[in-house]
């Protein structure tokens, strides 16, 4: 799965902002984050390019808003398994820190998500099986062949199929900013070999 070797954290190709923030970057910053939560590296490395960040920010509210038409659940099935295929480490581990809990992700379900495949298992829901193929076709083809196409629409309407498509390509994006600015892993949040599977 995933590619790259995550276990070695190298320094920062571009470290993230420290505080004290100028206003406009701190006003930024609050708008990225909940209410009372720090800014994560991520974020803080965003708004080194203030331009960039406030463009990111409405693309990236809607895809983690209550307007995007894909449930929690399904969300997070595609953010986890697409940044894991990118070897992201960053932000699967924010992810999962944040959001596994709340999206009732089983471990045996964050290890699969990480580790192995759509067949494990631990996927009894055959709507989350279609998901997390389309999410590794995406990842390895650049599409979706028409089995999975089909699979989907059992399940998903149009809007969710487009949400699914952009989910996954907006969180490669994230990936690629992560990995390649080489953004250091959150104290809190959990490394791929926390969840690798047991020998």
């Amino acid at each position: 799965m995933p590619t790259i070797d995550r276990t070695i954290v190298p320094p920062p190709r571009i470290a993230p902002l420290e505080p004290p923030y100028p206003d406009a970057v701190g006003r930024q910053l609050e708008r990225m984050m909940p209410a009372g939560v720090p800014p994560i590296a991520l974020f803080r490395t965003f708004v080194k390019h203030l331009p960039m960040a406030e463009a990111m920010a409405g693309w990236g509210g809607y895809e983690l808003s209550r307007r995007l038409s894909l449930s929690l659940r399904q969300r997070e099935l595609v953010i986890d398994r697409t940044c894991a295929r990118c070897g992201c480490q960053y932000e699967w581990g924010v992810h999962v820190a944040f959001f596994a809990e709340r999206a009732d992700l089983t471990p045996a379900q964050v290890t699969s998500l990480t580790h192995g495949d759509p067949d494990d298992p631990c996927w009894e829901d055959e709507q989350e099986r279609a998901i997390l193929r389309a999410v590794d076709q995406l990842h390895d083809t650049s599409t979706v062949d028409d089995r999975t196409w089909t699979a989907l629409e059992q399940f998903l309407n149009e809007a969710q199929c487009m949400d699914l498509l952009l989910l996954c390509g907006w969180y490669h994006a994230v990936s690629f900013v992560a990995n390649g600015t080489a953004v250091r892993p959150e104290d809190d949040a959990p490394r791929f070999v926390d969840v690798a599977p047991t020998p």
